[in-house]
C-alpha cells in the first residue's frame, strides 16, 4: 500500500518546447490508453484518500485513517467487495491545502483508484473539489462545512451531520439556548480564523443571532499563523459582550482559551465551533479551563447514541492509539471514518458497479445502516436530517482522561431529543471551578 509521508505541491506553470510537446502528448495518450483499460478480476479495488497526518491537522486525519484501516480489514475478512480485495491509498497533506490538488491528482491519474474518500476539514476539501470535478469523480469528504454551496457538484458527499442546516448547523443550538436564558443577553462577539471553515461558522453565526434579535458588538477575523490570542481576547474583553462565539482550529483553540482566562474574560455564554475541544488529548491538556464553554460536537458518547457496531469499532480503535499515537478515545472523528467506508461498501455491494455516476445516484436515493446511526443524503450531498449537538463542559478535572470516556462531563443540551443534561449559566458559574 503506497504511504506518502510527503507530498509536494504541485509546480507551477512553464513552457514546453515543441520536441518535448510530441513526447509528452505520446505520453499522455499512451497513459489514457492505459487507464482506459479493464481491471483484471484479481487486481485490488483502490481507494484513495488524502489526509492531514502531520502538522496542525494531525490528530484528526490520524483517527480518520486508523477508521478506515479498521474498515478495510473487516470489508476484507468478508470478502472484499465485488469479489476482491480493497486496498487503501493515502497521502499526507502536511495540514497545507495547498497540497491538496496535487495529491487528488495524483491518486486518480497516476495512482488510478476506483474510489475517493476524503478530503477532511473544509479548508482541505475546497482546494480538491475541482481537481475531483474536472475528472468527474465522486468523493465522501469528512467534516466539511458548506462545500456545495460554492460548487453545486451532484457527485459530492459529506460525512458531517450538519444536512439542511448547513453553515448554520455549528451555531444554531448555541444560539437557542442563549435566546432561552433569562433574562435574555443581548449582544455578541464573534471571533474566527481568517479561513474557510471558521468564515463559514462565522456566517452561519450571523445569521443565527440575527433571528434571535441579538446585536453584535465585535466582530473580527485573526491571521491563521496567530500564535499569541491575548491581544485577540482583550480587544474582545474591551467590547463587553454577554456573548462570545468563536470559530477556530485546534491550536487557536488552545491559544483562546488560555488567553481568555489570563485576562479575566467572563461574558455569559462563551464558546462555539472550537474544533480543537473535539480532540481528546486537548481536552485534558487544557482541564478545568474548558468548563463552562459550549460548544458544537458532532459525535459525543451517549447512551442514546449507541448505534450497532459502534462500541465493537471503539474498542478496537482504542486498543491501537497509544500504539499509533492517535487520540486515546477517538469519540469526534473515527465514527464518521468507519460510516463513510460503510456507505461506500454499501453503494458498491448493491449496484454491483464503480461506476461514479450511478453510485453518486444511489447515495442520493438510498439509506444507509452505519455506526453512525442511519444516514441518507439530500440533493447537495450533505445528511438529509442535522443531528449536530451542542454540549456544555462541566466540573472538569485537571489531568484526567478517563473522566471524558462516558460523556458526563459534557453532556448534550441541544437537539431537545438527544440531551442529556442542562446548561449551567451565565459562563462564570462554573469559568471558577
Amino acid at each position: 500500500m503506497a504511504n506518502v509521508a510527503r507530498e509536494e505541491a504541485m509546480p507551477g506553470k512553464f513552457r514546453l518546447n515543441p520536441t518535448r510537446r510530441v513526447a509528452v502528448a505520446a505520453v499522455v495518450a499512451g497513459f489514457l490508453g492505459l487507464a482506459g483499460q479493464p481491471a483484471d478480476a484479481a487486481d485490488p479495488i483502490k481507494v484513495g484518500v488524502g489526509l492531514a497526518l502531520t502538522g496542525a491537522g494531525a490528530p484528526a486525519g490520524k483517527m480518520l485513517l486508523t477508521a478506515l484501516e479498521l474498515w478495510r480489514a473487516d470489508v476484507n475478512a468478508k470478502g472484499g467487495l465485488l469479489g476482491r480485495q480493497v486496498e487503501l491509498i493515502h497521502y499526507d497533506d502536511q495540514s497545507t491545502p495547498s497540497n491538496v490538488p496535487g495529491i487528488y491528482t495524483k491518486l486518480i491519474l497516476v495512482d488510478k483508484v476506483d474510489l475517493l474518500l476524503g478530503p477532511y476539514a473544509t479548508n482541505f476539501v475546497a482546494p480538491a473539489m475541482p481537481t475531483i470535478i474536472q475528472n468527474n469523480r465522486m468523493t465522501i469528504s469528512f467534516t466539511a462545512i458548506g462545500i456545495n454551496r460554492h460548487f453545486n457538484y451532484p457527485k459530492y458527499f459529506s460525512m458531517v451531520p450538519v444536512g439542511p442546516d448547513g453553515i448554520n448547523a455549528m451555531s444554531k443550538g448555541f444560539f437557542a439556548l442563549a435566546a432561552a436564558q433569562s433574562p435574555k443577553p443581548q449582544t455578541v462577539a464573534i471571533v474566527a480564523a481568517d479561513a474557510e471553515f471558521s468564515k463559514n461558522a462565522a456566517d452561519g453565526a450571523r445569521e443565527e443571532l440575527r433571528k434571535h434579535g441579538f446585536r453584535v458588538v465585535y466582530d473580527q477575523s485573526y491571521p491563521p499563523a496567530t500564535t499569541d490570542f491575548a491581544p485577540v481576547m482583550r480587544a474582545v474583553q474591551a467590547a463587553n459582550p454577554d456573548i462570545v462565539f468563536v470559530a477556530a482550529y485546534p491550536p487557536d483553540t488552545v491559544g483562546i482559551v488560555r488567553a481568555s482566562h489570563e485576562i479575566g474574560l467572563a461574558p455569559k455564554l462563551f464558546g462555539g465551533a472550537m474544533i480543537g475541544l473535539l480532540v481528546t488529548p486537548i481536552k485534558v491538556q487544557l482541564g478545568p479551563l474548558t468548563n463552562g464553554l459550549v460548544i458544537s460536537e458532532s459525535f459525543v458518547p451517549s447512551p442514546k447514541l449507541n448505534f450497532p457496531g459502534l462500541e465493537g469499532v471503539l474498542k478496537r480503535y482504542q486498543t491501537r492509539a497509544a500504539e499509533l499515537k492517535t487520540d486515546p478515545l477517538g469519540y469526534g472523528f473515527v465514527p464518521f471514518g468507519y460510516a463513510a467506508g460503510q456507505v461506500l461498501e454499501q453503494a458498491v455491494t448493491e449496484t454491483k458497479s464503480l461506476n461514479h455516476d450511478r453510485l453518486a445516484a444511489y447515495l442520493k436515493s438510498h439509506t444507509f445502516k452505519t455506526v453512525v446511526g442511519e444516514i441518507a443524503f439530500g440533493k447537495d450531498g450533505e445528511w438529509a436530517k442535522p443531528r449536530q449537538f451542542t454540549t456544555q463542559f462541566q466540573n472538569v478535572e485537571p489531568g484526567n482522561l478517563e473522566q471524558f470516556r462516558s460523556g458526563d462531563k459534557q453532556p448534550i443540551l441541544w437537539p431537545p431529543e438527544f440531551k442529556t443534561g442542562d446548561l449551567i449559566y451565565p459562563y462564570s458559574n462554573l469559568r471558577k471551578k
